[in-house]
């Protein structure tokens, strides 16, 4: 071990195998990593988020299912990321029996560690999952990373497929990056200010928004100006899974919307900005035309929204803009299983499937195989599925407002409105 980091007696009692082999092996994993970047000491975190839920191969499986048969536990409360089946909607797998067979266990793993079987992306939608300000924790899955360090104002670094989980079993992470104040700083400026209201009040514009700033970003950290105060959270939620996609970033401030931005010298710890970026409208467009280029019109073979997770409020607005007509197009909807059985006491599931409307569960569209049989053009609202659809499942993609997706799988076609962004 190295000198420079520095263990408790109860710490070294789990590396020392005192509390038994999965715990030994977790605590293996992040002193590893607290070693690699020069973490002097280990945080307790208050919850975790694992993303190693979802099956991409036998290793990722062998390491939950070896987990399991050395006993390990989660210490903190932990939700589960998507896996790679609709567990709920078994019907709508497209994959081979040994495939599915092994999503399943996968899935089961983690929920034998003590993880609440979530399967959701977006586990900031759920109440009994929200960490408070200042919170340290352990989250994976990139949109919710940037959610979590941004809109919560919770504290977690990039913590990919293991190390979620060993960080949950121990119920330590190091010390270092964004669980340290001073690495929370924002460096890039992005300026909106001089936008129209009419773009400003159009929920089209904030993944485009997400998708600037994370190209432009990188691994800096960013602030916007010039959005509304209190902007909605889908709408933050937006801004950082298009960031998270485009770029790597994990923290966003939007200045009178996230709670370490009251003011943009708060955001900036008092520092000068690294560099200022003038966000116009025909930049927006060039980006929003960067994740497809079919235009009013084009014939659609599929609309997919809810990437990240829908939330009960864009299922409403889902539900709203349908306004009982029935859709041309097959529309899937991605969200959480917590929020569907929300929707299903009030009869809004109900009315939303007899609009012809698909809604997944524990998964995602762009993840599985659910629209493998579809070739063409498929609708999204979700700038993260855009960049990521073509590759993972081989369509070509048209990107538009939610409102617009409603409207396009009713007509079969695409239909927007590019006034807004005059």
């Amino acid at each position: 071990m190295s000198a420079d980091l520095a263990l408790t007696d109860a710490e070294q009692s789990m590396l020392s195998g005192d509390d038994g082999p999965a715990i030994a092996l977790a605590m293996r994993m992040v002193t590893g990593v607290a070693r690699a970047t020069r973490a002097p000491r280990l945080l307790e975190i208050t919850g975790a988020h694992i993303d190693s839920v979802v099956y991409y191969g036998q290793a990722g499986l062998d390491f939950g299912e070896r987990m399991v048969e050395l006993g390990g536990r989660v210490r903190v409360p932990t939700t589960l990321n998507i896996g790679l089946i609709d567990l709920l909607h078994p019907e709508l797998s497209q994959f081979d029996a040994a495939t599915t067979d092994a999503a399943r266990r996968q899935m089961q793993a983690y929920v034998t560690l003590g993880g609440r079987p979530t399967f959701t992306c977006a586990p900031y939608q759920l109440a009994f999952q929200r960490p408070g300000l200042g919170e340290q924790v352990a989250w994976a899955e990139s949109n919710a990373i940037v959610f979590c360090n941004s809109v919560l104002g919770a504290r977690t670094n990039r913590y990919g497929d293991f190390i979620d989980i060993s960080a949950a079993i121990t119920g330590r992470v190091p010390d270092a990056g964004l669980h340290r104040t001073e690495n929370r700083r924002a460096r890039v400026v992005f300026d909106v200010s001089a936008l129209s209201a009419a773009l400003l009040a159009s929920d089209v514009l904030y993944p485009v928004l997400g998708l600037i700033v994370g190209s432009e970003t990188g691994e800096d950290i960013p602030v916007i100006v010039g959005l509304s105060p209190r902007t909605h959270e889908d709408r933050l939620k937006a801004i950082g899974a298009a960031a998270a996609s485009s770029g790597a970033v994990a923290l966003f401030h939007a200045v009178g919307s996230t709670p370490e931005a009251p003011t943009l010298e708060a955001a900036l710890q008092g520092g000068a900005p690294d560099r200022t970026v003038v966000v116009s409208a025909d930049r927006l467009r060039s980006a929003r035309d960067s994740l497809g280029t079919a235009g009013a019109g084009a014939a659609l073979q599929a609309v997919c929204v809810g990437t990240p997770h829908a939330s009960r409020d864009e299922l409403r607005r889902i539900l709203a803009a349908l306004d009982g007509a029935r859709v041309r197009t097959p529309l899937y909807v991605n969200t959480a299983r917590d929020i569907l059985s929300e929707l299903d006491p009030t009869g809004e599931a109900a009315a939303l499937r007899a609009a012809g409307v698909v809604i997944v569960t524990d998964t995602c569209t762009y993840v599985t195989p659910l629209i493998r049989e579809i070739r063409g053009l498929v609708m999204t609202s979700s700038a993260k599925w855009a960049y990521y659809g073509p590759g993972n499942v081989g369509v070509d993609v048209a990107f538009g407002g939610l409102e617009e997706c409603v409207a396009s799988a009713i007509a079969g076609e695409v239909v927007r409105d590019d006034g807004i962004w005059r």
